[in-house]
């Protein structure tokens, strides 16, 4: 007889597809703005670097959907950047237009070079989010419980250019139901 630790089923019970889907979009609902942004950043490089292993391996399919994911997670950036919120957004923002561009063009010439361009980019950036979201004091409670005050938003100065994100659900006018 073999036995399967809790929550590993079928599909149905606590570990099936249905509740993990649920779960994850819990997390992203309930989640507060620096962590969405560090969320973001993470699966936007797992999908450059699934789509670089593809390309190297010339599995064209599987390395367009992941620079079609790359493109619109970038899109979701550039739209909720808040550009006159403060002094580096101008940059950022052309830095998100030079990374996206750089997708196309690696997904059009099947080209993996512009894909580790755009990795090397952005990979110091996820970083560096991901240090000033640990820097940042935790939101309010309320905050964690769906609350869309502008002041859920990390308030401390280690998270710099917090305030140049759109913290409204909705506002951010992108498609991955963040922002």
């Amino acid at each position: 007889m073999t036995t399967k630790p809790f929550g590993y089923g079928s599909g149905s019970g606590f570990g099936g597809a249905a509740q993990r889907n649920q779960y994850l979009a819990d997390s992203v609902l309930s989640a507060p703005p620096a962590r969405l942004l560090t969320m973001l950043y993470d699966r936007l490089l797992l999908d450059l670097g699934r789509a670089e292993t593809a390309q190297q391996a010339a599995n064209w399919p599987v390395a367009s959907e992941n620079l079609l994911h790359g493109q619109a997670i970038i899109a979701e950036l550039m739209s909720s950047l808040k550009t006159d919120a403060w002094d580096g957004a101008d940059g950022l923002l052309g830095l998100y237009n030079y990374a996206f561009t750089a997708l196309v063009n690696a997904n059009i010439q099947r080209d993996p070079a512009l894909t580790r361009e755009a990795i090397d980019l952005l990979e110091p950036l996820r970083q560096a989010w991901h240090e000033a979201a640990a820097a940042a004091p935790a939101p309010p409670a309320a905050a964690a419980f769906g609350s869309t005050h502008a002041s859920s938003a990390p308030a401390s100065s280690a998270f710099a250019g917090a305030g140049a994100w759109n913290t409204q659900p909705g506002s951010g006018g992108g498609s991955l139901g963040f922002g």
